[in-house]
């Protein structure tokens, strides 16, 4: 089961804890920079566009995929999506089928993705840009959910997504902080950067991290709720998560006016146990409160018996997606358009 991320990462107190870490965080870097300066990618016969983050956990990757899949949708290409599949137990590759895997099985995200379009899990990217190029037409675009690091194929376009709120942490590598290879190195590889902030009026004090190492264009956007959220209004809710950042979710429900009477939040990827099912369903009844949850979760439940089965039926859950700025709508529209101006054999 992932472990949650630490939360000192993102806050002063734990200073000493990244200093007595900064040994083991330096060989981290320096095998993450290795492996990615030393890669000899495959350079897939389809363009390949890549949704990152500079980080652990999650920061909108996925909604960000499944946005840029619908803009490619639009012009008349077929998005493939190509996922790691992390969290599940099959290596792959293996194209997922929402109706027949688990998330046990292929991981929760690529469920989501498949619900959408075609989508190919694999442990080796190349392997699986391979299955992709074997099975799907010319039309096809590669957009590869997380992998920013992952040096074994080759990217025509590189975005990085970076929430505002959280930022780098304390700007470590891990386990001393939250970076998955040193910044500079990291800002190198992409071409665009989406600033997730709900926050239109300010300027994050991370765009002054960002700008410091890349010219990389900066659009910013946001995570919305779906319309339809607005039927937790004054509900009573007992809301759980098991993602990198069950804070926003919580919050999200706050301010569509949900009445939250409990939180819930577990480690990213979390496998619930029939226990843990038992007690959510348990503390609902006696609260006399509707169960939220997020897609990822409730894809997690898919597949389980028992009282995992009987949450998953009774959990209801709050669906999201990534609106870009007007501004930033074109820029994200031509950088994606010069990635795939490869002409159709």
């Amino acid at each position: 089961m992932p472990a949650a991320e630490p939360s000192w990462w993102y806050g002063k107190e734990g200073a000493w804890k990244a200093a007595l870490l900064s040994p083991v965080a330096k060989i981290y870097a320096a095998i993450a920079s290795r492996r990615i300066l030393n890669a000899q990618p495959y350079r897939a016969s389809l363009p390949v566009i890549c949704v990152g983050n500079f980080t652990a956990g999650g920061s909108g990757k996925t909604p960000l995929s499944l946005f840029i899949g619908k803009l490619l949708a639009a012009e008349g290409r077929e998005p493939w999506f190509l996922s790691r599949g992390y969290g599940g137990r099959l290596e792959g590759p293996v194209r997922v089928d929402p109706a027949r895997h688990s998330a046990a099985e292929v991981g929760d995200e690529p469920l989501l993705l498949a619900r959408a379009h075609p989508t190919v899990i694999s442990r080796d990217r190349s392997e699986g840009a391979k299955a992709i190029e074997s099975i799907a037409p010319k039309s096809a675009v590669i957009i590869m959910d997380d992998g920013l690091q992952n040096p074994a194929l080759r990217k025509d376009l590189s975005i990085a997504v970076v929430d505002a709120k959280r930022g780098f942490g304390n700007g470590q590598v891990i386990p001393a902080g939250p970076l998955r290879a040193p910044l500079v190195l990291q800002a190198k590889l992409v071409q665009l950067i989406v600033l997730i902030s709900n926050d239109q009026n300010t300027t994050p004090p991370v765009l002054n991290a960002i700008t410091a190492y890349t010219a990389a264009p900066i659009v910013t956007a946001q995570t919305r709720a779906d319309p339809s959220a607005i039927r937790f209004r004054n509900r009573p809710i007992l809301a759980y998560a098991g993602i990198a950042n069950p804070e926003r979710f919580f919050s999200m429900l706050k301010a569509l006016g949900a009445d939250v009477l409990a939180e819930q939040a577990f480690a990213d990827h979390h496998a619930f146990s029939e226990e843990e099912a038992r007690a959510l369903l348990d503390k609902a009844n006696r609260l006399n409160a509707t169960l939220v949850t997020t897609e990822k979760d409730l894809a997690r439940l898919g597949g389980l018996s028992g009282s995992c089965r009987e949450l998953q039926t009774r959990s209801e859950t709050l669906a999201i997606s990534t609106v870009v700025a007007p501004d930033g709508l074109e820029v994200l529209r031509s950088a994606i358009a010069r990635s795939i101006e490869r002409p159709l054999a």
